[in-house]
């Protein structure tokens, strides 16, 4: 399948002679070296990556990382010395002003750090100021808007004035402006970094929230790495211009490529960012509901060394019986699980992080299952395959 968004190779050289800088980055000359020696300055250099659609994919670093300049190249609100950006196989940077203009207005939205909400114009009439400029009509408008300001959760601000709003709202304003245009692809450049820290995540859940309904395309822009994780299906992490690691968030934390990047996320909570896929275990043995009784549940604990084993039926789990259990059955000649089944019990998502899990295992002693949307076990998860998995993922992380 194309992917939604591919960049191949993309340089941004600030200066009147990016050739200069150009052969000096392939010969292997740093950042500052090149500003010293040339005058020109580097700002993103050699960049390839992909955004397939309905993804959302963090680009971070730190100041100076090229991470700003590199998504106002995607527009071309900063152009491109070289290199390529192909939009669903066609190249932007080869679109003249006019098709560069209309590209602008109906495919990307754009959510920038400092909410520019004009003072005098009114919440509605600020989230309709985009669609005035593609002059949609006037009834058209205020039913885009309305709607807008519907999905950030501001109905009944409308005629409130920017000035009458908190940090958050303004936010959420400069949010529901971008969404009024319908774009599919959202470019959003530190949207929620001048927010107060408790506002800031509310923002990234109701963005989360908003993407399961809208499944928007999104490239966000941020110097934090606890949003980076919370809110990347991918992580780009990029210093001097260059693009050091590649992944999701755990390949990042777990296997960071360079010392930088060690560094950069050595002081992260790896509980909140392992799931459950990634901590659980391929289940030793099933049982089946229509098939086993409990003599043949207790040889298949006995066999396993377990004290419980999960049930299924039809490919769908039943729940769990205990040996404890088994064995009273057993006793009481009788001759299927039906009795004895504890239907009652934990099951997470693959998706469940790490750290929900604690609370949940330390209340049962059964293992935790894990399941898909049809019931059916993926694995299992015991405390000690937990701890393992954490105290591996921490050794890897650098920290102790």
């Amino acid at each position: 399948m194309a992917h939604k968004i591919e960049v191949k190779n993309l340089y941004k050289i600030f200066g009147t002679h990016p050739e200069k800088a150009l052969g000096l980055l392939k010969e292997g000359r740093t950042k500052d070296e090149i500003l010293n020696k040339t005058g020109q300055g580097v700002g993103v250099a050699d960049v390839s990556f992909h955004v397939d659609e309905g993804e959302i994919l963090v680009i971070m670093g730190l100041s100076g990382s090229g991470k700003s300049t590199l998504v106002r190249c995607l527009n071309r609100l900063i152009e491109p010395s070289y290199g390529h950006i192909l939009l669903e196989g066609k190249d932007v940077t080869k679109l003249n002003k006019e098709e560069l203009r209309i590209l602008r207005q109906t495919r990307f939205g754009m959510v920038f750090q400092h909410f520019a909400l004009f003072p005098r114009r009114t919440v509605i009439k600020n989230v309709e100021y985009g669609l005035e400029i593609q002059k949609v009509d006037q009834a058209e408008r205020q039913e885009r808007a309305q709607a807008a300001l519907e999905q950030v959760g501001l109905k009944g601000w409308e005629n409130s004035y920017p000035s009458q709003l908190s940090g958050g709202m303004q936010q959420r304003v400069g949010l529901a402006r971008a969404l009024a245009l319908d774009p599919d692809i959202m470019l959003m450049d530190e949207a929620f970094s001048a927010l107060d820290p408790l506002i800031r995540r509310d923002m990234q859940d109701e963005l989360l929230k908003l993407q399961e309904k809208m499944h928007k395309t999104i490239i966000f822009i941020s110097h934090d790495l606890d949003e980076a994780l919370k809110l990347g299906d991918r992580i780009i992490l990029m210093k001097d211009g260059y693009i050091v690691q590649e992944g999701t968030a755990e390949e990042i934390l777990t296997n960071p490529a360079t010392r930088y990047v060690e560094k950069f996320v050595e002081d992260v909570d790896i509980s909140k960012v392992l799931t459950a896929e990634t901590i659980m275990k391929n289940p030793i043995e099933i049982a089946s509901y229509a098939h086993d009784g409990p003599k043949a549940a207790l040889w298949k604990m006995n066999q396993a060394g377990i004290s419980s084993i999960f049930v299924q039926h039809k490919g769908r789990l039943e729940g769990i019986v205990t040996a404890e259990g088994a064995a009273a059955a057993l006793k009481n000649g009788e001759k299927d699980l039906a009795g004895i089944v504890i239907r009652d019990i934990h099951k997470v998502s693959p998706e469940t992080p790490a750290n929900d899990l604690f609370p949940i295992l330390a209340e049962n002693s059964t293992p935790v299952a894990v399941v898909d949307k049809e019931e059916r076990l993926l694995g299992v998860i015991v405390k000690g395959s937990l701890l393992a998995a954490l105290s591996e993922g921490a050794l890897g992380n650098g920290t102790s």
